[in-house]
């Protein structure tokens, strides 16, 4: 089957898209069988990777009560069976890249893994993460081959940045118009947040506050400068000089 790896880096909104297609794929009752249908199942792989812990965190977003410790190959087998059971089409795993904090021969076991779970369900697979997920799924050459990448890019200067800001300035609840709808002041942001969706919306949401605080009651140069924000790499640099 056709897989997907959506990449891109930190505080994106790579889980806010998962989210967003999981919402368009709801779960549908089913009056006359055993199990709900729930077309898109999405979990995240387990920060302390282990194949028994992978199974377990996907029986228990399927609702599965689990009690004792199992053998893997009992959770493997619960785990098709209610996949099946509830006729997924799409398995989505966040956080694919967490795989690399174990060994070797756990991000080996990981990406037979991914390999099974596609032959045997025959849906497709979309894993999500950083560029290190990319980096681990390159490593096994027919896993490279299923996987399409499709790297979710930074945000950039144009039409579609000064939309965002607009729906920014509008949904703040202050008292008088914000002037994000200037490119000097667009570029501004986007060079102080260097790019991502979770940067920018904290960086103007402090604004917010810092505008709220001084009274100016609105987005501006001068509440932009007031906000108590640090960008990413700020944020870094002052961490290297604590522990230095």
């Amino acid at each position: 089957m056709p897989n997907l790896l959506l990449i891109g880096p930190t505080n994106h909104g790579k889980s806010m898209l998962i989210a967003k297609f999981r919402r368009a794929h709801l779960v549908e009752p089913a009056p006359h069988a055993e199990a709900e249908i729930i077309p898109v199942v999405t979990m995240q792989m387990p920060s302390d990777p282990s194949i028994s812990r992978f199974y377990a965190l996907l029986l228990t977003r399927l609702g599965v009560p689990l009690h004792g410790r199992r053998k893997v190959v009992d959770l493997e087998g619960m785990a098709l069976q209610v996949l099946r059971a509830v006729g997924m089409q799409v398995l989505v795993i966040d956080e694919l890249h967490n795989m690399l904090a174990g060994n070797s021969s756990v991000r080996r076991e990981f990406l037979n893994l991914l390999r099974f779970l596609g032959n045997e369900l025959r849906v497709p697979i979309v894993g999500v993460g950083t560029r290190e997920a990319y980096l681990a799924i390159r490593s096994d050459d027919q896993l490279e081959n299923r996987f399409e990448p499709l790297t979710l890019p930074l945000w950039q200067e144009g039409p579609e940045l000064m939309a965002l800001l607009a729906s920014y300035a509008a949904s703040f609840p202050l008292r008088q118009r914000s002037t994000l709808d200037q490119p000097a002041l667009a570029a501004s942001i986007l060079a102080r947040t260097e790019g991502t969706i979770g940067e920018i919306t904290m960086f103007l949401t402090r604004a917010a506050i810092a505008a709220i605080d001084s009274g100016e009651e609105a987005l501006t140069r001068k509440t932009l400068m007031l906000a108590e924000y640090a960008s990413p790499s700020e944020r870094r640099s002052m961490f290297e000089r604590a522990i230095g």
